[in-house]
């Protein structure tokens, strides 16, 4: 998966691995992330194009939606995945320095927007069964309520949105 570089998947190591792994160490994680780079609520968070920024964005957008605006496990989920997607995209394919982040909520929606200084737009291809890589929009197309982007003067924004239960 898009940005997962450098992170212990379950099974990889052995058992161990999966016995480091708590919430309460990933929700100070977050913390700290949400510390070190701000809220992308607030305003646009920029973040370094390194595959490590990856985890920096899963944790911000693990924060605000499960924290912040109190939505279900599974919806934290899919959120903090496609948001590792598109910042994977980012990083991968723009030769960008940076990248921004922005999350929002309006009645009923939740959007996360990726801002990146390169017009070239993504292109979503066919999958197959044994493909290894080349899944990212894929899953922003099936998973999102709806998706696309912003071409802007300087760069562009990719952006998807989901369709949320308001309170």
């Amino acid at each position: 998966m898009a940005g997962l570089e450098g992170i212990d998947q379950p099974g990889r190591h052995g058992s161990a691995t999966a016995a480091r792994w708590t919430p309460a160490v990933e929700d100070e994680r977050a913390l700290r992330a949400l510390e070190s780079f701000g809220n992308p609520l607030d305003t646009e968070v920029q973040l370094p194009s390194r595959p490590e920024s990856a985890a920096s964005a899963r944790r911000l957008a693990q924060v605000v939606v499960l924290r912040h605006w109190g939505l279900s496990p599974k919806m934290t989920e899919d959120a903090v995945l496609l948001v590792s997607e598109l910042v994977g995209n980012a990083v991968r394919h723009t030769g960008a320095r940076m990248f921004g982040l922005r999350m929002r909520r309006r009645r009923g929606w939740i959007r996360v927007e990726v801002r990146d200084p390169s017009r070239g737009l993504p292109c979503l291809m066919p999958v197959q069964d044994l493909d290894l890589s080349g899944r990212g929009l894929f899953l922003v197309d099936k998973l999102s309520d709806r998706w696309g982007v912003d071409l802007l003067p300087r760069g562009k924004t990719t952006w998807f949105e989901m369709r949320v239960a308001d309170r």
